[in-house]
């Protein structure tokens, strides 16, 4: 038989990829308070952009700049970006000395310099030699006042700081050219005394070199004196703005929005990165590398039967017949019909909640179905179903008339499934050594009434992570549902679980995800068909077990005919079954919405 239920790990990397981002976004949207929060934080900035804006007007200038030169249309000369250093002048315009020169200007007192500076931003585009001065202020007049008064004093400043550099080079050159003139005075003097010969042609020599120096240095002067000391000139006069800067208030609302989404949805990914819980059921299955078998509902009643019913939720009857379907076409399962149902960790009133409507499940589908519950340490199910004392097996026979035998001694009781049928339960008794009850021959004996045709054995374990018993049992009963909650366990658990059962030689066939405790009651399990008792708490220590259905009876085994009529039970609820239905009223779980199972063989698959 071809296996219909492909196991996670199967699926290819290519396949996968699409899967698990839309997956992950699904999960995204899960955090709907981390998206409402950012969403709401991106809303309060742009508003607050959008008002604190609604009364800012923004003016400039341009100024380009220019280093002094003798002949500025002289393409030989020096290149001006390499004079100009615009980082420097980027500084310089922004600096104390031109904020003070423009409140002279503007008629300031000197205590708003500060305010002054605050208003101003000096830009540079790229590649230029352009400076831009801007200047934001809560007035357009005043902001294309302060910006061009401003863009005129850097102006001012620059110029001066060049005709200053020019004025003390021109000064220097003077003073080196004094005592030369001086010099040359001096030998003309001594050249009209001394007669000719060699010392007056020694004495023209050097009046000639002075000469020539003092030339050369009145030839520096006179070009430094003829220098173009302009800095540059405005490009751009700043007028008035017409209408205030930003964006407005519907806009900045519109992109804080968005740009608050995007902060939550990062916000939101950072949490899916580090949440240790499985988000979905893709998560679950890539954890465990098992399919999910089937999701329950959520429960609205506030609490029900362990058994589900038609009549209490059709959608809940009807997810535990999809599961038991997959089931049973799962070549894994049907050859052995095996199946441990158990919980990762806590409470495994779920595992029971599944394990039974498993069992009515297949019990609907024509087979002799048998549950064991191997919960030793809070036995309860026998006081949350309508059951009736039922045969004892064949191999309890050996146990001869003792009455202390530990479990199992034989104790069988059969379940009244309502429409779905009935089926046997083998219940759980507190025993001393745990253990060893459960890897004791009896107990192999019952689990192998799995062999006999047209049987399936259902076992109810502990949590497999607070206590070892259903490792002890994973030799025998190798096919594994683990029931879990993805909200409450994490995905390191069910890898330990996957790594722990095959570790033991058995299999995970699948998962059953629940969101809440469906089907149960809050404190326990919710009551059956009969009088239910409380159920044990897991986890915090034992619980006071209830009592049980009558027990350790023994009674002759009845008549084949009778195994398979269970008697109701007088003081539990009314069978549905018993109900007169209105021809004119559809009853939900009356069989009509419900795709029954059909009986699967080996053989005929």
């Amino acid at each position: 038989m071809t296996e219909t239920n492909r196991p996670a790990a199967a699926v290819t990397a290519g396949e996968d990829e699409p899967d698990l981002l839309r997956d992950q976004f699904r999960q995204l949207t899960r955090y709907r308070r981390i998206l409402l929060g950012g969403v709401g934080v991106g809303l309060v900035g742009g508003a607050y952009l959008g008002i604190s804006s609604a009364d800012t007007y923004v003016a400039s200038s341009d100024v380009v700049l220019r280093a002094p030169a003798l002949n500025p249309f002289d393409a030989n000369g020096s290149s001006p970006d390499k004079l100009i250093n615009i980082g420097s002048e980027r500084q310089a315009a922004l600096g104390n000395e031109v904020a003070k020169t423009a409140a002279k200007d503007l008629d300031l007192p000197t205590d708003e310099l500060g305010a002054l500076r605050r208003g101003l931003q000096v830009t540079n585009p790229p590649q230029t030699l352009v400076l831009r001065f801007t200047y934001t202020s809560t007035s357009p007049a005043q902001a294309a006042k302060r910006a061009n008064a401003m863009t005129e004093a850097y102006l001012k400043n620059r110029q001066a700081a060049y005709e200053s550099q020019r004025d003390n080079m021109v000064k220097a050159k003077k003073k080196q050219a004094t005592p030369l003139a001086e010099r040359i005075e001096d030998l003309n003097k001594e050249i009209s005394r001394t007669p000719d010969g060699p010392g007056r042609d020694t004495l023209l020599t050097q009046k000639a070199v002075a000469a020539d120096t003092k030339g050369g240095i009145e030839s520096d002067i006179q070009k430094l004196q003829s220098l173009d000391m302009a800095p540059g000139r405005i490009t751009n006069t700043a007028t008035p703005p017409k209408s205030p800067d930003g964006p407005g208030v519907i806009m900045s609302l519109l992109l804080g929005g968005a740009v608050g989404l995007a902060l939550g949805l990062l916000a939101a990914w950072v949490r899916l990165v580090f949440d240790p819980a499985p988000r979905s059921d893709g998560d679950v299955a890539r954890a465990l590398r098992a399919p999910v078998l089937g999701t329950l509902p959520r429960d609205k009643t506030g609490g029900g039967p362990l058994l589900a019913a038609g009549d209490v939720d059709p959608r809940l009857a009807e997810e535990y017949r999809s599961v038991a379907f997959r089931l049973a076409y799962d070549s894994r399962f049907a050859d052995r019909r095996r199946l441990l149902v158990v919980a990762p960790r806590g409470s495994s009133e779920q595992a029971a909640a599944v394990a039974v409507n498993l069992a009515a499940s297949f019990a609907e589908t024509g087979k002799d179905v048998l549950m064991i519950e191997a919960d030793l340490r809070t036995p309860v199910l026998a006081s949350q179903l309508r059951t009736d004392t039922g045969a004892r097996p064949r191999w309890s026979s050996q146990l001869g008339g003792t009455t202390e035998a530990e479990w199992p001694d034989g104790h069988q009781l059969v379940v009244d499934a309502g429409e779905s049928g009935s089926f046997d339960l083998i219940p759980g008794d507190e025993v001393r050594n745990v253990a060893r009850a459960l890897t004791s021959q009896r107990t192999s004996r019952l689990i192998s009434e799995a062999d006999s045709p047209n049987s399936t054995v259902v076992v109810l374990a502990p949590p497999v992570l607070s206590y070892a018993d259903a490792l002890a049992l994973v030799d025998r009963v190798d096919g594994v549902l683990v029931v879990c909650n993805p909200r409450e366990v994490h995905r390191t658990d069910l890898v330990r679980i996957r790594e722990l059962i095959s570790g033991a030689g058995g299999t995970v066939l699948g998962a059953v995800v629940h969101r809440e405790q469906l089907g149960q009651k809050k404190g326990g399990r919710g009551g059956g068909g009969g009088d239910g008792g409380k159920a044990g708490r897991r986890g915090g220590g034992r619980a006071e077990a209830p009592a049980p259905a009558p027990r350790r009876q023994h009674v002759p085994p009845p008549a084949a005919s009778e195994r398979t009529q269970p008697t109701p039970d007088p003081a539990g609820p009314p069978n549905p079954a018993d109900r007169i239905p209105d021809p004119t009223q559809h009853i939900p779980g009356d069989g009509s919405d419900t795709v029954a199972l059909r009986m699967v063989r080996p053989g005929e698959r």
